[in-house]
């Protein structure tokens, strides 16, 4: 019986489960700022706008294989994304943002209200100065395109259901509708904008 082809994505995977570090039977995230492999390919994987991960115009039909590849997700400074290991990186195509925001809950830590973020791919967030939200309006349309960093230079857009629960957060300061988590304050745009 002759075996099957081993393709890019196979090695990727295999790779990836030797490397990714348990910690108390829970996989951690690697260090995949401190990895800067040589080599380097575009085997055309891409991330849609809507949160859906593409291969070779072929959808992902695997969540746990994409939660997977989240983990080894790096954006770096030039605005290039890319899946990293220490032996190779490749080139990953983002339309929008690599994650999506799906949930907001409000929630206290140490006393302070706490707005906590749900990404598509169970990553949770708490915004604050280490992971800022910030939200874009189109010029034409003037419609808001919310952000939040996860990690790195990695940011999950908010879906609408998610944004509209952190308006019902929100409050009104000189015209302004802000949230607030972890003592910051963050401007989810100006209350006259047209």
């Amino acid at each position: 019986m002759a075996s099957q082809p081993t393709t890019d994505l196979d090695q990727l995977n295999r790779t990836l489960q030797a490397i990714i570090p348990i910690a108390n039977g829970k996989r951690k995230l690697p260090p995949v700022e401190t990895w800067n492999p040589e080599h380097c390919a575009d085997i055309g994987m891409e991330i849609r706008a809507d949160g859906s991960w593409w291969h070779e115009g072929t959808k992902f039909s695997r969540e746990k294989l994409v939660r997977l590849f989240s983990t080894i997700l790096r954006k770096d400074a030039d605005g290039s994304t890319y899946l990293v290991t220490p032996y190779e990186k490749v080139i990953v195509h983002v339309e929008d943002a690599p994650f999506l925001a799906v949930r907001v809950d409000a929630a206290e830590a140490d006393g302070e209200h706490v707005i906590v973020v749900t990404t598509n791919l169970g990553d949770f967030v708490e915004i604050g100065s280490n992971n800022p939200l910030r939200v874009e309006t189109d010029p034409e349309t003037g419609e808001p395109s919310p952000y939040v960093l996860v990690r790195g230079r990695l940011e999950a857009k908010l879906t609408r259901p998610a944004f509209y629960e952190l308006v019902e957060m929100a409050e009104e300061v000189d015209g302004e509708l802000v949230v607030r988590s972890h003592g910051e304050r963050f401007s989810l745009g100006r209350m006259d904008a047209e």
